[in-house]
């Protein structure tokens, strides 16, 4: 569970009927939903939301720090509330599907240090990419 609503109460975060709905729809575990999704599921809990809203809420979180945004190959930004705990992705080929996976060992040591360029290394976000058991069967 990301606990984003608990992280988002103890940092006194002005939590107005629009920013909760839109928060308990990211709230969870394997949650990477884009914006328009977010939308949707905030509607039908409040059906008078925005897309401002759902927008300008979306940035806040991210730069509070509280969700990051994920980058796939759809173009749609889609947007992870279990930014506190470092992990990696394993992404759908085939329906675009994202789950959080938490291998073992340093992502940065797999980067030898010939292939740094002198950069100081600070976080690495890998994607591992493969068809999730339902667009494996078809």
């Amino acid at each position: 569970m990301s606990d984003l609503l608990g992280r988002l109460r103890s940092r006194g975060w002005r939590m107005t009927a629009q920013r909760r709905a839109v928060a308990e729809v990211l709230d969870g575990e394997h949650v990477h939903l884009t914006a328009d999704e977010v939308l949707a599921r905030a509607a039908v809990r409040l059906p008078e939301i925005s897309r401002a809203t759902v927008y300008n809420t979306l940035g806040e979180l991210v730069a509070l720090g509280e969700v990051n945004e994920v980058a796939t190959t759809d173009r749609a930004m889609r947007y992870d509330p279990n930014a506190h705990r470092p992990h990696q992705h394993l992404a759908c080929t085939g329906c675009g599907i994202l789950r959080d996976v938490h291998p073992t060992g340093d992502p940065l040591a797999a980067l030898p240090e010939g292939e740094r360029f002198g950069y100081r290394v600070r976080e690495a976000e890998i994607t591992y990419w493969g068809l999730c058991p339902d667009c494996a069967r078809t």
